[in-house]
């Protein structure tokens, strides 16, 4: 086959690539400048990271920006600081003051329960500068536009929320708490700064934020641009990323054959989404089992593929 049909096919350089997002750029921006480092237009991302925000950014390169959708990417880290003393209108640094307290006074105990009310399964109000929409438009939209609206409450699920330091900041009265948080898709880390700060009586808000881990994939697996520049290339191939992010079975020569036709298996057992693996290490397709089939959500290999 030719280069250029190779090309065409979606598998040659397809992957997953994990950014290792810089400050100040939106994952828009990442998203175009990787299509001119991979030389590809078939670039997508697997969720935002705000700009303010640094770290773990998951792109989806040719054939693997099929997997982007299925990819279990519900669990997330952070590290972050917490500044107590000075509410704003995004519930970061980015915003206009609403107030200012001193935050000298608070005591260490006091911190560790409040924080301990923000751990576990919890309603959260979302932060008023997300991309939940309202009425059809995108709160941070109608934010800027200094448009008063409610978000409604939403269940998030924060498993690990730990004081790492606390300093205070020189020349003000406010308090500076360092943090690492594990928690649910959905949840947002300005929104904990923001109810922190509230429960202490004192206000607060997020003046860094950087993401450490999205499902599987973690800061080893991630590269700057700058980096990436240097070598072009995805951080897992799409038999890796496969291996990495979903459970998996392995099968046979003839089985292989059947699901490249789109055909189904019998189910092993096996629940959510899985990779099917040839005996060569290929992944075939995902599959989802369902009463006596185990059909396919994503042929990655079709029979007109096979063998690349």
């Amino acid at each position: 086959m030719s280069a250029r049909g190779k090309l065409s096919s979606g598998l040659v350089g397809a992957g997953l690539l994990v950014v290792d997002k810089g400050q100040g750029v939106t994952s828009h921006d990442v998203v175009a400048s990787c299509r001119k480092l991979l030389k590809t237009r078939k670039v997508g991302h697997a969720g935002t990271l705000d700009p303010m925000a640094t770290g773990v950014l998951v792109l989806g390169i040719e054939r693997a920006t099929k997997m982007l959708g299925l990819l279990a990417l519900t669990t997330k880290a952070y590290t972050a600081t917490i500044r107590l003393g000075r509410s704003t209108t995004t519930d970061d640094a980015e915003g206009e003051t609403v107030a200012d307290h001193s935050a000298l006074a608070v005591l260490d105990g006091d911190i560790a329960a409040r924080i301990g009310d923000l751990t576990g399964d919890i309603e959260q109000v979302p932060a008023s500068v997300s991309a939940i929409k309202v009425d059809g438009t995108r709160a941070h939209k109608l934010i800027r536009a200094g448009e008063e609206f409610t978000l409604p409450a939403r269940k998030v699920s924060v498993t690990r929320f730990d004081l790492v330091a606390r300093r205070d900041v020189p020349g003000t009265e406010f308090v500076d708490l360092d943090v690492e948080v594990d928690c649910s898709s959905g949840t947002y880390i300005r929104a904990l700064a923001r109810d922190l700060g509230a429960a202490l009586g004192v206000g607060g808000h997020l003046t860094a934020l950087r993401r450490t881990r999205v499902g599987p994939f973690t800061l080893e697996h991630a590269r700057t641009l700058e980096e990436l520049a240097d070598d072009p290339t995805v951080s897992l191939d799409i038999d890796q990323a496969a291996r990495t992010a979903f459970p998996h079975r392995q099968i046979d020569d003839v089985e292989a054959e059947a699901i490249s036709q789109g055909r189904w298996l019998d189910p092993i057992g096996l629940d959510g989404v899985y990779a099917a693996i040839d005996p060569t290490g290929h992944t075939i397709a995902l599959l989802q089992e369902k009463g006596k089939r185990a059909s396919s959500v994503l042929v990655v290999r079709p029979a007109t593929l096979r063998g690349l």
